[in-house]
């Protein structure tokens, strides 16, 4: 039995264990850890392995599985995807290019959904209202693979932005991580022939890519006023 000094102590802290693990002091430090990312980001500029190249002294498959791992972190960070799968294919080549950026992909995927879904959920959820959000939230919660899927595969929604939207919706893990492996896959190759023939910009994989990227972007902008235009008649 607690004695009367004790007592308060304790009790102080549990209130401070309570108040440090509500959802909303969760959500600031996911603000806090995404803010200093960012940061992070901006002062090392990992865009300069598309000029000043790989460091020599790492090389083979321990090269690829190091840049995937990068990867993953960057994208985490809000590097745009672009530039890494341009390098990856830079650096690599088109497989072992393509490899590194999709592996890379879903690892930064997985990051910033275990991120928004174990300090952002329970804070934003009661957020979630207007016709637009709640759409989204129950395409995403009811019908995750299939909406993930499309989203990956037409790059129209940032991939941060669909990444934290996936986490605050009540999609699964294993959905949203096959989804976005399998959906990534046409446009990241896209980019990775692009960035691995950036040097012969005649060549026919090269207007290939640059082709595929153009008419996927078309494709999502058309599929995004599709929608809009379907909710707003509704």
């Amino acid at each position: 039995m607690l004695d009367p000094v004790t007592r308060p102590q304790a009790g102080l802290a549990v209130r401070c264990s309570r108040a440090l693990m509500s959802p909303w002091s969760r959500l600031s430090l996911l603000l806090v850890v995404l803010a200093s990312a960012a940061v992070t980001v901006v002062m090392y500029e990992p865009q300069r392995l598309l000029s000043a190249g790989w460091p020599p002294q790492v090389s083979g498959a321990g090269a690829v599985v190091l840049f995937a791992m990068a990867y993953g972190l960057c994208t985490a960070a809000f590097v745009p995807r672009p530039i890494l799968n341009l390098a990856a294919g830079a650096l690599f080549g088109s497989q072992a290019g393509v490899v590194a950026a999709v592996a890379g992909t879903v690892l930064g995927a997985g990051i910033a959904f275990t991120l928004g879904r174990v300090l952002g959920q329970d804070a934003l959820r009661p957020l979630v209202r207007g016709r637009w959000l709640k759409a989204a939230d129950g395409q995403l919660s009811r019908h995750g693979f299939r909406s993930m899927l499309a989203i990956r595969l037409f790059p129209g929604v940032p991939f941060a932005a669909a990444n934290y939207c996936a986490a605050v919706s009540r999609m699964g893990y294993a959905p949203f991580l096959l989804a976005t492996a399998l959906g990534s896959i046409p446009n990241t190759a896209a980019y990775v022939v692009a960035g691995s023939e950036a040097a012969s910009p005649t060549s026919p994989a090269f207007l290939f890519a640059m082709g595929f990227i153009v008419l996927s972007a078309l494709g999502a902008a058309v599929v995004a006023w599709c929608k809009r235009h379907r909710l707003r008649g509704r």
